[in-house]
């Protein structure tokens, strides 16, 4: 989701901080796939370069090619549920071998000079809440910042997130505390760090379809509906750019799915699947604008 041009839109509309896309450490020690596009800073501002893996020695590797490629911060990923993650002992798996997660941390942290965060959920499964006690001694590790989503991984995105549970987190330890889970507005935002105790709001799902959102939830202006229309147009043509057509076409499907289901609800699964079909990005973009309306008077304004 968080690859490029996303996080390029997501900065400019005032969110205070974007993390790449999870970067698997031994594909980017060996070259292999898309690691390195995933890696590109391209200016933005502080540079979070997100990492998972599960060999303390291919996280330390990666760490450091990240680092000597721009990255400001190391996140780790201790988060993760999908099954092709978990699957390979990476992501949220990581926290049912404490022991393993708290040497991968350690490799981490002592391969580089820039700081190294986490991201979390609170567990395995509601019968092994372990964060609090895997956050405390991954800040005596020298980790300096975590982030929790409040489900365990066996409630992938199910039910709602337990921002209360977050606060057990809060009070073992002493470093900042990201939250995270089921933020789509401001009242969101406020509430679960009423709840958490935590320093600041990470959104995921919550920014699909529309980048800005983040921003707007900070408190800067919205875009207007025409901006918002603007908006999806650019980032459609910012991933052909930055993948290349065939590649971009195939990254840009999920984005503009999303794209109309927030902005157009109710648009015909016809015309949905012209527009996941064609090959011709004027003809996406035509189409796109037709379900969505005009873009033509978007003010050419941006969030600070």
């Amino acid at each position: 989701m968080t690859d490029l041009p996303f996080r390029e839109i997501a900065w400019k509309w005032g969110a205070g901080l974007v993390v790449t896309e999870m970067i698997a450490s031994r594909e980017l020690a060996m070259s292999r796939g898309e690691s390195w596009a995933r890696l590109k800073r391209a200016g933005l501002g502080p540079h979070m370069v997100q990492l998972a893996g599960r060999e303390p020695h291919w996280m330390a590797e990666a760490a450091r090619i990240a680092a000597d490629n721009g990255a400001d911060i190391i996140d780790i990923n201790m988060g993760c549920p999908a099954k092709k993650v978990t699957g390979g002992y990476s992501g949220s798996a990581l926290m049912r071998d404490p022991d393993l997660a708290l040497s991968l941390i350690d490799a981490t942290v002592k391969a580089v000079g820039v700081p190294v965060t986490l991201k979390m959920r609170l567990g395995w499964d509601e019968n092994s809440i372990n964060a609090p006690e895997i956050a405390r001694q991954a800040e005596e590790a020298g980790i300096q910042l975590v982030t929790i989503h409040g489900r365990t991984r066996m409630q992938f995105y199910e039910g709602r997130a337990d921002w209360e549970a977050i606060r057990q987190v809060r009070e073992a330890v002493a470093i900042p505390l990201i939250a995270n889970g089921d933020v789509q507005s401001e009242r969101d935002a406020q509430e679960i760090l009423i709840r958490s105790g935590a320093d600041a709001v990470m959104i995921g799902r919550g920014a699909q379809g529309r980048p800005w959102h983040i921003g707007t939830i900070a408190g800067h202006p919205a875009p207007s509906r025409g901006m918002q229309v603007h908006i999806a147009i650019e980032h459609y043509e910012a991933m052909l750019s930055f993948y290349g057509l065939e590649a971009g076409l195939r990254h840009a499907r999920k984005h503009l799915g999303w794209y109309l289901d927030r902005l157009a609800p109710g648009v015909s699964g016809e015309a949905k699947a012209a527009i996941y079909r064609s090959v011709e990005p004027e003809d996406v973009i035509r189409l796109m604008v037709e379900v969505l309306g005009s873009a033509s008077d978007a003010p050419e304004r941006r969030a600070a």
